[in-house]
């Protein structure tokens, strides 16, 4: 027997929706991640080389996960299937698509400005 995907035995909004939980979950993980990080670099101190540029990225990154976050939520509540919606949810997760890429771009700085010699590479100049 082979499963056919057609519009009548796909549930769009189910699926919609588990998508938009799966979104939500990586957004919550790397908020979490930030939030060590932006703990490690309040510990070193103000002496670290780039402590205002990456707590600025930092907060600016938790800023959007929690705009995204919000849109997220509010794109899970929302019915897809209903034909009402769908211009709505799509903008919607276009503004959180654009979101989700700025907060990609600003990790990217916060690696690159963050990264920080310790341990035995610290003592090694390449």
């Amino acid at each position: 027997t082979q499963l056919i995907c057609s519009p009548s035995n796909l549930n769009m909004n189910l699926y919609a929706t588990k998508k938009t939980a799966a979104e939500g979950m990586l957004d919550i993980a790397l908020f979490l991640a930030n939030i060590t990080h932006m703990k490690t670099v309040i510990e070193q101190g103000a002496g670290y080389r780039y402590y205002a540029a990456v707590l600025t990225l930092i907060s600016f990154s938790l800023a959007l996960q929690i705009v995204a976050g919000v849109l997220i939520i509010i794109i899970a509540r929302r019915d897809i299937s209903e034909e009402a919606n769908q211009k709505r949810l799509d903008s919607l997760n276009n503004t959180t698509t654009i979101l989700i890429f700025l907060i990609f771009v600003t990790n990217i700085f916060i690696s690159v400005f963050g990264m920080e010699r310790t341990g035995l590479f610290a003592r090694m100049h390449f």
